[in-house]
């Protein structure tokens, strides 16, 4: 793995790049990906029913011989042995006897009146919520990336307000510092300006702390191999929004929970028609060739050698059975189960619309509040740094404290984080919209 060091600078990523790699990348839709996969090959499983059947058969075993005259096929309804072409007799004969079967048999589906559609439908429909997974674990791979990256590009942002803080500090400590030492100023200027340094070098350590933090999350977020993974500059999207109506409606139909609700529901459909569907009745060709023996008396004709154990008797047979299981108690229990689990799907399918409508309020509600928020930020930033001007033109021509100024300084640094803070917010609230209006890549 070619992780990254903690001296060596970190890869940097744009947020579209970072995007594309995640999607090609990140574990949870490489598994995404491998579970749909693996219900798309199990939906196949049902149309091998059409496909002939072949089968070998090799049989010692020990019995009675009470035999009759009849001749059936072996179907998976009903389980009728046949007793061998031995006398029939009015009394029963308990005297067990060897018998052994060597045969080769091969079985066509000839009509199944709807089973193997119906299963292969409830599959197919089972692959189809695989496949609202997917895109579900997209969007939300889509969000996260975007989360950490922004989160990132407002970590340098504090960083930079940090160090740019510590460094105007260590300015007016030098400057405190000449003015005690010419004994234009007391003591007590260079003890607070040097208190204000250490405070703002804590800052700065915190800061530098948060990016990195910010940047493992941002890796982590994409699938790299790296440690950690720095975010691109780039722009803000400034795209207008669709109004909250068309949005719901939108939601309404696009909504990744939505679509996944409503892909159980039509998944639990189906089953309920397959579990149906199992109780029709399945018209099949059989045919086999065999060898056989059986060391009881024959009603006629010479008894082979070998006491039933060698299986030199040949025989062949083809036939059209129709195999019907007409009384299936389980079959209509399972299928009344299956119905009411429809009625839970269904009624998820409510709350999932609830739920979408909601969350897209909220996000839209979020964005008209951080770009307010973002104006006032913007004005609270300007007038902080208006006012260290002031108090630092004081400062320096005697008419201000350390105490004026690093109050001046505290109240800018406070004001550029929170707009930094202000704008990671309003990045965020716009890819909640687009997560909840379901806006793919």
């Amino acid at each position: 793995m070619g992780a990254a060091t903690s001296t060596a600078a970190p890869e940097s990523m744009s947020l579209d790049r970072a995007i594309d790699y995640a999607l090609a990348h990140q574990p949870q839709i490489v598994a995404a990906r491998a579970r749909l996969r693996a219900a798309q090959s199990e939906a196949g499983v049902p149309r091998a029913a059409w496909l002939p059947k072949v089968g070998g058969l090799a049989e010692l075993a020990g019995s009675t011989a009470n035999n009759s005259t009849t001749t059936p096929f072996s179907n998976p309804a009903v389980d009728l042995p046949r007793i061998g072409g031995t006398r029939i007799s009015d009394s029963p004969d308990w005297q067990p006897y060897a018998s052994t079967v060597l045969a080769l048999g091969v079985r066509q589906q000839l009509y199944d009146f709807g089973r193997t559609a119906a299963r292969s439908a409830a599959l197919d429909a089972l692959a189809a919520a695989s496949q609202e997974q997917l895109r579900t674990a997209r969007l939300d791979t889509v969000y996260a990336v975007t989360e950490a990256y922004f989160a990132v590009r407002a970590a340098h942002a504090v960083l930079d307000v940090a160090t740019a803080t510590e460094t105007r500090a260590r300015a007016h400590r030098d400057f405190a510092k000449s003015g005690v030492d010419s004994g234009l100023r007391p003591p007590i200027e260079r003890t607070r300006a040097e208190a204000d340094l250490a405070r703002f070098q804590v800052g700065r350590i915190r800061a530098d702390g948060g990016l990195r933090l910010a940047r493992s999350i941002f890796s982590a977020a994409v699938g790299s191999e790296q440690l950690e993974l720095d975010a691109a500059d780039g722009p803000f999207d400034t795209e207008p929004l669709p109004s909250l109506p068309d949005a719901v409606a939108r939601a309404d139909e696009r909504d990744p929970a939505v679509r996944e609700a409503l892909a159980d529901l039509r998944a639990q459909r189906a089953r309920t028609n397959a579990i149906d569907a199992s109780a029709r009745p399945r018209l099949f060709l059989t045919g086999s060739v065999s060898g056989r023996a059986g060391g009881a008396p024959a009603s006629s004709g010479p008894t082979p050698s070998g006491d039933g154990f060698a299986p030199l008797v040949p025989n062949y047979d083809a036939g059209i059975v129709l195999s019907w299981p007409i009384y299936e108690p389980t079959v209509r229990a399972e299928a009344f189960a299956s119905e009411r689990r429809e009625d839970a799907a269904r009624a998820a399918v409510d709350v999932a619309r609830q739920r979408a409508v909601a969350a897209l309020v909220r996000a839209y509600e979020n964005t008209d509040l951080a770009a307010a928020s973002l104006d006032a930020l913007n004005r609270g930033a300007d007038l902080a740094r208006a006012n260290y001007t002031q108090a630092e033109t004081r400062f320096q021509s005697g008419l201000g404290s350390s105490i004026e100024l690093a109050d001046a300084e505290t109240l800018r640094t406070e004001a550029e984080v929170q707009l930094a803070i202000g704008k990671f917010q309003l990045a965020m609230a716009r890819a909640a919209v687009a997560r909840a209006t379901s806006e793919e890549r």
